[in-house]
């Protein structure tokens, strides 16, 4: 039998100002485009959220009495479980809904999506992760058990950390430069721990990330059956299929038939005996781990670009220094004491910030435009100097 587990990673940035608002007292208005932000969140509401949110609660529903059950998992980011409560607080409802339906694991990630795992000091990245976890209990009613770092950024050392904090698991790249002539279709341990990792399945879940509605594709067009019978021709324990939500209305917008391939999807996976749909603990539990996993950290993965690496946030100069500019603002934030300064400090952690800094081109390069509010990287770069030379200068005055 082979254990599916389809996750989905939901997040949206608090998106930063134009021109920082001189004399703006309140540092989150003055910093982050509230107008913009809920634009942006109340059309991809529209588009994905709440089509692909019910539709799935739908299928759920379809195979609750059944032997073989539709699950799925979800990373909800704080920032993103922020702006439902402020946007669109009837979304809440429906992953409410979710977590109630008993076929869904939330997971846990950094609160802000940071970088803060990329810290020499750990201790900023496991506060984060705390008020993640204390959040999704909050809001949700559960405790998440596995962790799903920001982009899938891994190593021995995050792995380490992330077991030191009680998870049973996390999850991670399915690199070939770390597996080599291994599949990625397995369990495994990392180096020097005893949790399990789940390998993301990169192939398969790419091939509905990018190439749904790529018309030049040969595939194309992807129906629920012919993936459902690449997956059930996949050999291992395990295919851990692992996506951006918004690629189910965003991305791949709803006339392109995304929506009825996530409709057809269960009924055609469940068709095969020995296909199931597990959450990511539950193949964790079932499957033992066959091998080890090893990630020094100056081999970092993630999901993210070709290279698979921390290269999209941190590839030039631009990058470098806007980050460790906000690293080295660690101490001083938190000696003022002060929650909306050490709030906004953490917002501006959200990895979204340097990814718009990336200036490689070709196809990554058209990535990070899709995504960047702004022109060009430099543009972003100057954005995002001037608040954090605006918010340096406020922390020094307080500092006096």
């Amino acid at each position: 039998m082979s254990s599916i587990s389809l996750c989905f990673e939901v997040h949206q940035p608090f998106r930063v100002r134009k021109e920082v608002l001189k004399g703006e007292e309140d540092l989150f208005n003055a910093y982050f485009d509230d107008k913009v932000n809920r634009e942006l969140f109340e059309r991809i509401s529209y588009k994905c959220y709440y089509p692909a949110t019910e539709i799935i609660l739908e299928e759920i529903n379809r195979f609750k009495d059944e032997y073989k059950k539709f699950k799925v998992a979800f990373s909800l980011s704080g920032i993103f479980l922020e702006q439902c409560k402020e946007y669109n607080p009837g979304l809440l409802d429906l992953f409410r809904k979710l977590a109630k339906s008993g076929c869904v694991e939330f997971l846990s990630q950094t609160y802000y999506h940071s970088l803060a795992a990329l810290y020499e000091n750990k201790d900023e990245f496991i506060s984060q992760v705390e008020l993640h976890r204390k959040t999704i209990k909050k809001l949700l009613g559960t405790s998440p058990v596995f962790f799903e770092n920001t982009e899938l950024i891994f190593n021995n050392v995050v792995a380490s950390t992330v077991e030191g904090m009680g998870f049973k698991g996390i999850f991670s790249e399915g690199v070939e430069r770390v597996l080599g002539w291994r599949s990625p279709n397995y369990v495994y341990h990392p180096f020097g721990s005893d949790i399990k990792v789940l390998m993301r399945n990169y192939q398969l879940t790419d091939d509905v990330g990018f190439r749904f509605s790529a018309r030049d594709w040969k595939e194309y067009p992807l129906t629920a059956e012919k993936y459902s019978a690449w997956l059930a021709g996949t050999p291992g324990q395990c295919i851990n299929l692992f996506m951006d939500y918004e690629t189910l209305g965003e991305h791949h917008w709803p006339e392109t038939g995304i929506h009825e391939f996530l409709r057809f999807l269960p009924g055609e996976v469940l068709k095969y005996d020995h296909l199931e749909f597990l959450t990511p603990s539950e193949i964790a539990e079932k499957h033992a781990a066959v091998g080890e996993v090893d990630v020094p950290e100056w081999e970092t993965t993630s999901w993210a670009d070709l290279e698979r690496s921390t290269a999209c946030w941190l590839s030039n100069d631009m990058q470098r220094e806007c980050f460790d500019r906000i690293k080295r603002l660690d101490e001083k934030v938190k000696m003022l004491k002060d929650k909306k300064m050490l709030n906004v400090w953490r917002y501006l952690q959200t990895s979204d910030h340097l990814h718009h800094i990336y200036t490689e081109g070709g196809g990554p390069g058209e990535v990070h435009s899709y995504f960047s509010p702004c022109e060009s990287a430099v543009e972003a770069f100057r954005i995002l100097d001037a608040v954090l030379t605006d918010f340096e200068k406020r922390v020094e005055r307080k500092l006096r």
